[in-house]
Protein backbone atom coordinates (compact mmCIF):
# COMPACT_ATOMS: atom_id res chain seq x y z
CA UNK A 1 0.00 0.00 0.00
CA UNK A 2 1.41 3.30 -1.19
CA UNK A 3 1.10 6.88 -1.34
CA UNK A 4 2.74 9.17 -4.08
CA UNK A 5 4.13 12.36 -2.80
CA UNK A 6 4.64 15.64 -4.22
CA UNK A 7 7.45 17.95 -2.14
CA UNK A 8 7.58 20.96 -3.49
CA UNK A 9 10.78 22.53 -5.10
CA UNK A 10 11.41 25.33 -1.46
CA UNK A 11 11.59 22.38 1.09
CA UNK A 12 13.07 19.73 -1.10
CA UNK A 13 16.80 20.77 0.48
CA UNK A 14 15.21 18.43 3.19
CA UNK A 15 14.72 15.25 1.33
CA UNK A 16 17.39 12.60 1.33
CA UNK A 17 19.17 13.07 -2.09
CA UNK A 18 17.72 10.50 -3.71
CA UNK A 19 14.31 12.01 -3.50
CA UNK A 20 14.72 15.42 -4.40
CA UNK A 21 14.00 14.88 -8.23
CA UNK A 22 10.04 14.03 -8.21
CA UNK A 23 7.72 12.57 -6.79
CA UNK A 24 8.70 9.96 -3.82
CA UNK A 25 6.43 6.68 -3.13
CA UNK A 26 5.78 6.27 0.47
CA UNK A 27 4.82 3.06 2.28
CA UNK A 28 1.81 2.96 3.84
CA UNK A 29 0.84 1.41 7.39
CA UNK A 30 -2.45 2.33 7.47
CA UNK A 31 -2.45 4.17 10.91
CA UNK A 32 0.13 7.06 10.58
CA UNK A 33 -1.53 10.45 9.46
CA UNK A 34 0.06 12.49 6.68
CA UNK A 35 1.76 15.01 8.93
CA UNK A 36 3.50 11.85 10.27
CA UNK A 37 4.50 10.84 6.30
CA UNK A 38 5.76 13.89 6.01
CA UNK A 39 7.87 14.41 8.66
CA UNK A 40 9.08 11.12 8.00
CA UNK A 41 10.66 12.36 4.90
CA UNK A 42 12.38 15.12 6.34
CA UNK A 43 10.21 17.95 6.19
CA UNK A 44 9.19 19.90 9.22
CA UNK A 45 5.79 20.66 9.70
CA UNK A 46 6.50 24.12 10.38
CA UNK A 47 7.81 24.69 6.85
CA UNK A 48 4.25 22.91 5.58
CA UNK A 49 1.81 25.79 3.87
CA UNK A 50 -1.27 23.14 2.22
CA UNK A 51 -1.30 19.77 2.31
CA UNK A 52 -3.27 18.35 -0.77
CA UNK A 53 -4.88 14.79 -1.15
CA UNK A 54 -6.22 14.21 -4.42
CA UNK A 55 -6.69 17.88 -5.29
CA UNK A 56 -8.64 18.56 -2.01
CA UNK A 57 -7.19 20.74 1.31
CA UNK A 58 -6.28 17.86 3.93
CA UNK A 59 -5.28 18.54 7.51
CA UNK A 60 -2.39 16.52 9.02
CA UNK A 61 -4.36 14.25 10.95
CA UNK A 62 -5.88 12.84 7.61
CA UNK A 63 -4.86 9.03 7.36
CA UNK A 64 -3.59 8.66 3.97
CA UNK A 65 -5.06 5.80 2.08
CA UNK A 66 -3.46 3.34 -1.23
CA UNK A 67 -2.70 5.58 -4.33
CA UNK A 68 -3.33 9.38 -2.97
CA UNK A 69 -1.99 11.76 -4.62
CA UNK A 70 -0.43 13.75 -1.74
CA UNK A 71 0.74 17.53 -2.95
CA UNK A 72 3.13 19.24 0.37
CA UNK A 73 3.39 23.18 -0.63
CA UNK A 74 6.08 25.40 1.12
CA UNK A 75 4.82 27.89 4.24
CA UNK A 76 3.67 31.06 2.11
CA UNK A 77 5.59 33.91 2.48
CA UNK A 78 4.92 36.70 4.22
CA UNK A 79 4.13 34.14 7.29
CA UNK A 80 0.98 35.02 8.97
CA UNK A 81 0.70 35.38 12.27
CA UNK A 82 -1.46 36.27 15.08
CA UNK A 83 0.89 38.66 16.25
CA UNK A 84 3.43 40.86 15.39
CA UNK A 85 6.72 38.18 14.95
CA UNK A 86 8.63 37.72 18.21
CA UNK A 87 11.65 34.70 18.09
CA UNK A 88 13.73 32.84 20.32
CA UNK A 89 17.10 31.59 18.54
CA UNK A 90 18.58 28.58 19.28
CA UNK A 91 22.27 28.52 20.57
CA UNK A 92 24.11 28.18 17.19
CA UNK A 93 22.48 31.66 15.67
CA UNK A 94 23.83 34.59 18.00
CA UNK A 95 24.66 36.81 15.24
CA UNK A 96 21.60 36.37 13.61
CA UNK A 97 19.74 37.51 17.16
CA UNK A 98 22.08 40.74 17.51
CA UNK A 99 21.05 42.06 13.78
CA UNK A 100 17.30 41.08 14.49
CA UNK A 101 18.08 43.13 17.82
CA UNK A 102 19.62 46.05 16.22
CA UNK A 103 16.80 46.07 13.88
CA UNK A 104 14.21 46.68 16.63
CA UNK A 105 12.96 43.08 16.64
CA UNK A 106 11.88 41.05 19.83
CA UNK A 107 14.81 38.31 19.60
CA UNK A 108 15.52 36.11 22.87
CA UNK A 109 18.89 34.25 22.90
CA UNK A 110 20.70 32.68 25.57
CA UNK A 111 24.19 30.74 23.96
CA UNK A 112 23.57 28.25 27.13
CA UNK A 113 20.01 27.40 26.10
CA UNK A 114 18.79 23.61 25.79
CA UNK A 115 16.46 22.34 23.85
CA UNK A 116 13.57 21.70 26.38
CA UNK A 117 14.35 24.88 27.68
CA UNK A 118 13.86 27.06 24.23
CA UNK A 119 10.72 25.27 23.56
CA UNK A 120 9.45 25.86 26.55
CA UNK A 121 10.62 29.82 25.85
CA UNK A 122 9.08 29.82 22.76
CA UNK A 123 5.69 28.28 24.00
CA UNK A 124 5.14 30.61 27.03
CA UNK A 125 5.89 33.32 25.33
CA UNK A 126 4.02 33.07 21.93
CA UNK A 127 7.63 33.41 20.39
CA UNK A 128 8.77 31.46 16.85
CA UNK A 129 11.76 29.30 17.45
CA UNK A 130 14.53 29.72 14.94
CA UNK A 131 17.02 27.13 14.01
CA UNK A 132 18.44 24.95 11.91
CA UNK A 133 17.78 22.12 13.51
CA UNK A 134 14.89 20.24 12.19
CA UNK A 135 14.77 17.63 15.10
CA UNK A 136 14.18 20.68 16.98
CA UNK A 137 11.22 21.54 14.82
CA UNK A 138 10.11 18.36 14.49
CA UNK A 139 8.77 18.10 18.66
CA UNK A 140 5.14 17.92 19.13
CA UNK A 141 5.39 20.16 21.84
CA UNK A 142 6.71 23.06 19.63
CA UNK A 143 3.85 25.70 18.88
CA UNK A 144 5.55 27.97 16.50
CA UNK A 145 8.71 27.49 14.72
CA UNK A 146 11.18 28.42 11.22
CA UNK A 147 13.69 26.60 9.98
CA UNK A 148 16.65 29.56 9.33
CA UNK A 149 18.27 28.89 5.55
CA UNK A 150 21.27 30.09 4.75
CA UNK A 151 24.30 29.46 5.99
CA UNK A 152 26.07 33.00 6.39
CA UNK A 153 24.40 35.77 8.86
CA UNK A 154 23.61 37.79 6.12
CA UNK A 155 21.34 35.21 4.24
CA UNK A 156 20.07 34.14 7.65
CA UNK A 157 19.16 37.56 8.29
CA UNK A 158 16.86 38.32 5.03
CA UNK A 159 15.74 34.67 5.33
CA UNK A 160 13.92 35.74 8.25
CA UNK A 161 12.57 38.78 7.55
CA UNK A 162 11.76 37.86 3.85
CA UNK A 163 9.56 34.99 5.60
CA UNK A 164 8.16 36.92 8.74
CA UNK A 165 8.02 40.99 7.88
CA UNK A 166 8.60 41.81 11.17
CA UNK A 167 7.84 45.53 12.30
CA UNK A 168 11.26 47.02 12.44
CA UNK A 169 12.33 49.76 14.79
CA UNK A 170 15.55 50.66 14.43
CA UNK A 171 18.57 51.28 17.45
CA UNK A 172 15.76 50.48 19.89
CA UNK A 173 16.71 47.45 21.66
CA UNK A 174 19.84 46.08 23.35
CA UNK A 175 21.85 44.07 21.28
CA UNK A 176 23.57 42.45 24.25
CA UNK A 177 20.60 41.27 26.39
CA UNK A 178 17.03 42.43 23.94
CA UNK A 179 15.97 44.93 26.97
CA UNK A 180 14.57 47.95 25.31
CA UNK A 181 17.28 51.21 24.72
CA UNK A 182 16.32 55.08 25.83
CA UNK A 183 17.89 58.10 25.31
CA UNK A 184 19.85 59.38 28.54
CA UNK A 185 21.94 62.25 29.26
CA UNK A 186 25.29 62.40 28.86
CA UNK A 187 25.84 63.23 32.60
CA UNK A 188 24.13 60.38 33.78
CA UNK A 189 26.56 58.23 32.15
CA UNK A 190 29.69 60.13 31.97
CA UNK A 191 31.66 58.12 34.89
CA UNK A 192 31.27 54.81 32.33
CA UNK A 193 32.80 56.78 29.28
CA UNK A 194 36.27 56.83 28.14
CA UNK A 195 37.87 60.47 27.64
CA UNK A 196 37.91 59.98 24.11
CA UNK A 197 34.04 58.91 23.57
CA UNK A 198 33.41 61.57 26.26
CA UNK A 199 34.92 64.76 23.92
CA UNK A 200 33.44 63.02 20.39
CA UNK A 201 29.76 62.10 21.37
CA UNK A 202 27.30 63.68 22.84
CA UNK A 203 24.20 61.08 22.05
CA UNK A 204 23.64 58.23 24.03
CA UNK A 205 21.24 55.60 24.91
CA UNK A 206 20.73 52.70 27.83
CA UNK A 207 19.43 49.85 27.98
CA UNK A 208 16.67 49.49 30.77
CA UNK A 209 17.48 45.58 31.61
CA UNK A 210 21.13 44.98 31.22
CA UNK A 211 22.43 49.02 31.83
CA UNK A 212 24.74 48.44 28.69
CA UNK A 213 25.31 52.61 27.09
CA UNK A 214 25.51 52.99 23.17
CA UNK A 215 26.35 55.62 21.10
CA UNK A 216 26.61 55.91 17.39
CA UNK A 217 30.65 55.76 16.84
CA UNK A 218 33.20 53.92 14.33
CA UNK A 219 30.77 51.03 13.67
CA UNK A 220 27.84 53.40 13.11
CA UNK A 221 28.37 52.71 9.31
CA UNK A 222 28.28 49.06 9.17
CA UNK A 223 25.43 48.87 11.39
CA UNK A 224 23.74 51.14 9.79
CA UNK A 225 24.08 49.07 6.35
CA UNK A 226 22.67 46.53 8.22
CA UNK A 227 19.26 48.11 9.60
CA UNK A 228 19.09 49.19 5.44
CA UNK A 229 19.30 46.15 4.21
CA UNK A 230 16.31 45.08 7.09
CA UNK A 231 14.26 47.96 5.59
CA UNK A 232 14.70 46.92 1.77
CA UNK A 233 14.00 43.01 2.41
CA UNK A 234 10.84 43.93 4.58
CA UNK A 235 9.93 46.76 2.17
CA UNK A 236 10.56 44.92 -1.44
CA UNK A 237 7.10 43.94 -2.80
CA UNK A 238 6.42 39.97 -3.05
CA UNK A 239 7.32 37.98 -6.31
CA UNK A 240 10.44 41.02 -6.80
Amino acid sequence: MQAVVTIAAELRLFLRPGHRSGPVAVALDGTSSLGHVVESLGVPLTEVGRLLVNGESAAPGYRPCSADAVEVEAVRRPQQLAMPARFVLDVHLGTLARRLRLAGVDAAYANDAGDDALVEQANAGRRVLLTKDRGLLRRRKLQMGAYVRGARPDEQFRDVLDRFRPPLAPWTRCPACNGLLAPVARAAVDPLLRPGTRRTYQAFSRCGSCGQVYWHGAHSKRLGEIIDCAVRVVSTPLGT
